[in-house]
């Protein structure tokens, strides 16, 4: 089957999580991703633990797949020249450097949209390309506090980080979104353009929709909830008689009654424990006390028999191992294999692309370092293997 963006070419300056997931992408829909590493080391993560016996950092590994390697020493008058050659035949440029870098490079927006002006040129940074904290630097812990979300997230004693790195990742979901949308404006203009996505940016739009009304419209900061939820009540973790944990969340009113019938507890139906949200707010924790006395009478899979003939959302709290043998996400693709040429077989999360007529695909394998060397420089430049050699032995690539 085509790919949604069979055709494009991007030329990938990104290292480390937020850009190598944003080009994981675009390549997922079908685009060439040329990705440019530092000659002899690569990208940041390449040999990151935990890695597979062959060295490969598992992490790269995942967001690397279906990529062409190519190394170029950016430092060099010559490698620079040889990036805007290849800028010349491509049709999106990402780079997640921190701002003024590619510029000291002369490789910015400024000067590299002019050799092609149709091209899209993306950029993510901590902050941005703007404003007061523009050359501060930052990674995906400093964006989810500076962003708002460490503020509401953990117990109220105790804010916490999310342990994914969601500002990387949803920094590189969102500039993968903007390209697209670059790109079917260009389709319908012929106009290339610029893009500024800042990690803070992301983690506040995320953060906001659920939190920020409690400041705008009451003028108070946000509870942090430990496992609740700021709107659905009763939601939270439960401990079990054989110790387990089950996830109980009753997000209408509708699913609150069936809760507490399914508990024996009719009679909090017509109490302010069972009436609408708003009331409910105000005895948050009598529910979860109500609940908890319950739980802990019932072994967990009693629970989760219980609930889901009661049509109630819940589910017990499983290992990550767990999680990687479920029968619902192997039916769906999403852990599959692909063959590393230095470490074998590795399990990777499949595509999330369920598309009838154009799906994703990224069972591919990451490159190793310089892989497409000569594929690339001998291609799309025109370069011979005498030529490229010479550029091997004099560093540059």
């Amino acid at each position: 089957m085509a790919s949604i963006l069979e055709g494009i070419r991007v030329l990938d300056f990104t290292q480390v999580y937020s850009g190598p997931y944003c080009t994981l992408l675009l390549r997922d829909l079908g685009a060439e991703i040329i990705k440019v590493e530092r000659p002899e080391a690569g990208d940041l993560i390449r040999y990151d633990i935990p890695h597979t016996k062959g060295n490969e950092g598992g992490p790269f590994i995942i967001l690397n797949r279906g990529k062409k390697s190519v190394t170029v020493d950016l430092k060099t008058e010559k490698g620079r020249d040889i990036c805007k050659e290849l800028v010349k035949q491509v049709d999106v440029l990402v780079e997640n450097f921190s701002p003024g870098t590619m510029e000291k490079l002369g490789l910015d927006s400024q000067v590299i949209c002019k050799i092609n002006p149709k091209l899209i040129y993306a950029s993510i940074s901590a902050y941005g390309q703007t404003g007061p904290r523009r050359d501060y630097p930052g990674f995906d812990p400093v964006a989810q506090a500076m962003g708002g979300m460490t503020a509401v997230t953990g117990f109220p004693d105790n804010p916490a980080r999310c342990g994914v790195s969601i500002a990387d990742f949803s920094s590189g979901f969102f500039a993968a979104m903007s390209i697209i949308g670059a790109l079917y404006h260009r389709q319908k203009t012929g106009e290339g353009q610029t893009i500024d996505i800042s990690m803070q940016d992301c983690i506040w739009q995320l953060t906001s929709i659920e939190f920020a009304p409690y400041y705008f419209l009451n003028g108070v900061n946000p509870p942090r909830l430990g496992n609740g939820h700021a709107a659905m009540i009763p939601c939270n973790l439960y401990t079990t008689k054989d110790g387990g944990r089950v996830y109980i969340n009753a997000g209408v009113l509708a699913q609150v009654h069936r809760l507490y019938t399914a508990m024996g507890r009719q009679d909090l139906i017509n109490t302010p424990l069972g009436a609408n949200q708003n009331e409910r707010f105000q005895h948050r924790q009598e529910i979860d006390d109500v609940i908890s006395a319950w739980t802990v009478t019932k072994t967990t899979h009693e629970i989760e028999d219980i609930l889901q003939k009661a049509d109630v959302p819940c589910t017990s709290l499983p290992s990550f191992d767990e999680v990687c043998k479920d029968p619902q996400l192997l039916s769906r693709n999403m852990i599959i294999e692909v063959d590393q040429p230095i470490s074998g077989k590795v399990k990777t999360p499949g595509s999330l692309f369920k598309l009838s007529r154009t799906p994703g695909k990224i069972d591919y394998h990451a490159p190793f370092l310089g892989e497409n060397n000569q594929e690339v420089f001998s291609e799309m430049l025109g370069l011979s293997e005498q030529e490229i050699a010479k550029l091997n032995d004099d560093g540059v690539i």
